[in-house]
């Protein structure tokens, strides 16, 4: 049924409820905009976005749990002492959940106070002004806008020779949505996703195997800073299968392909992490008059502009698939689109995977400052001399500092080790304000702390003499 063809007026329309896209719509209101939200709702929906409901939290809460888990044997020598700990991932999803829908219900209040209204349906563009949302009742509402913010999101990218069927092939979504622990799980695709749940499921007992196309795990990222996450591999008893491909499904085994032949890999459940697939194939982009590439992307300016009518932003852009950058974009977008000087040229956008150690960078590593022609100077503060790493049990690990020898600015930094992802944050802020090392090293740092580990990786690229806090 269709609720008439004369369309609503929208002021500006933003596509997605998503870090990138609720963001966009709050500080477009906040310069006096009208707007409008849609988001397709559902399971992988909502106010919020992927990130709030099946990607960033629900993934850090069971993390979280894998990592208590195994702290109660970890602290054994510390004198904690414990039966065995149980997991009832049953009570673990209505934890998540209650986390999940306070989160959402502030994205809501957020909409409120700033008079978003929020429409949850399916939207398809038919002209480059005019959208048909069909709603959840089965109606039809069609929208006439003066402009629009894209914000879709991505959703996991599936195999054909696995096609998810939520019971025994699962997606990333569906594996954050146990309700028990495997026995064995196999997971295909040895990137951060992969690597995240297969460890996290790892520390809850289950026997995990991995299996990679490429010749290592975490092939995106510099092999010096995956070293010590192979051997947490190995610590937790999980099988790698690199140089693999997965073939079939065989009984209660997954079939893996290699130039050496098959091998085999037992799954319970199977999990398909090889990437994420942008949400541009349904829009209807074309009667947009938006241009998508073969890879799903939408080409954009440092305003975010696709087209004058029309910004893009977060996993539908190029660049890294992260919350942060498409939070980050879809202020520009706002702002251009309000008329306002704005472009998005960040120096550096940090990247973390919660693996165990975790890893954080961000700007330039060695090797790629060296490719783009600065001549630089390196130095690392291993995460054994401080004390603070002592009482949390993690010895292994380093911050990393790279630095342009030409201007005596901080470039690259990159953080191995338990919670790296709070620590790349002065990192990045100071690769953004062009900080030389002293600015940093000679900022006083509260002892006994991680955040230590910074000026001590900076102190040898100074002339200042500062000495190294560790082991104090």
């Amino acid at each position: 049924m269709v609720v008439g063809e004369i369309a609503e007026s929208v002021d500006l329309l933003v596509v997605g409820a998503g870090p990138g896209g609720y963001l966009a719509a709050a500080r477009a209101a906040e310069l006096g905009r009208e707007v409008v939200v849609v988001d397709r709702g559902g399971p992988e929906g909502g106010v919020g976005g992927a990130c709030l409901h099946v990607g960033c939290i629900p993934s850090k809460a069971l993390i979280e749990l894998g990592h208590a888990r195994e702290q109660t044997t970890l602290m054994e020598p510390a004198g904690l002492s414990t039966g065995p700990v149980g997991v009832d991932l049953a009570r673990f999803q209505a934890w998540k959940q209650a986390i999940v829908d306070r989160l959402a219900g502030g994205v809501e209040a957020l909409f409120k106070r700033h008079s978003i209204r929020h429409i949850t349906g399916h939207l398809r563009f038919n002209k480059p002004d005019r959208a048909a949302v069909q709603l959840p009742d089965g109606n039809v509402m069609f929208l006439e806008f003066e402009q629009a913010i894209l914000a879709p999101g991505s959703r996991p990218t599936a195999l054909p020779l696995l096609p998810f069927d939520g019971e025994r092939v699962l997606s990333s979504t569906g594996a954050l949505a146990l309700t028990e622990v495997p026995e064995t799980v196999t997971i295909v695709g040895a990137g951060y996703i992969g690597l995240e749940i297969g460890i996290a499921l790892a520390k809850l007992g289950a026997a995990v195997s991995m299996v990679e196309a490429l010749d290592r795990v975490l092939p995106a990222v510099e092999p010096d800073l995956t070293r010590l996450v192979a051997r947490t591999l190995a610590r937790l008893g999980m099988e790698v299968f690199v140089g693999c491909t997965a073939s079939r499904l065989d009984g209660a085994e997954l079939v893996v392909a290699s130039s050496d032949g098959e091998r085999r890999a037992p799954a319970e459940k199977v999990i398909v992490a090889v990437g994420r697939t942008p949400n541009t194939d349904d829009l209807g982009l074309a009667a947009a008059g938006v241009p998508v590439g073969p890879d799903g992307l939408i080409p954009v300016d440092e305003a975010r502009r696709a087209t004058p009518q029309v910004a893009a932003i977060g996993d539908v852009t190029a660049g890294p698939a992260l919350a942060h950058k498409a939070s980050a974009e879809g202020i520009v977008a706002a702002e251009a689109l309000c008329g306002l000087p704005a472009a998005f040229d960040p120096r550096a956008i940090p990247a973390v995977i919660f693996t165990d150690p975790e890893i954080a960078y961000a700007g330039l590593s060695e090797a790629e400052a060296r490719t783009a022609g600065f001549e630089v100077t390196v130095a690392t503060s291993p995460l054994g001399a401080s004390g603070r790493a002592a009482t949390l049990s993690a010895r292994d690990g380093f911050t990393r500092t790279i630095v342009d020898a030409a201007t005596h600015r901080v470039i690259g930094v990159q953080v191995v080790g338990p919670h790296a992802s709070e620590l790349i944050a002065e990192g990045t802020l100071a690769i953004e304000l062009l900080a030389a090392p002293e600015d940093v090293a000679g900022t006083i740092h509260p002892h006994p702390t991680l955040g230590e580990s910074l000026p001590a990786a900076l102190t040898a690229h100074g002339e200042r003499g500062a000495v190294a806090l560790t082991n104090r």
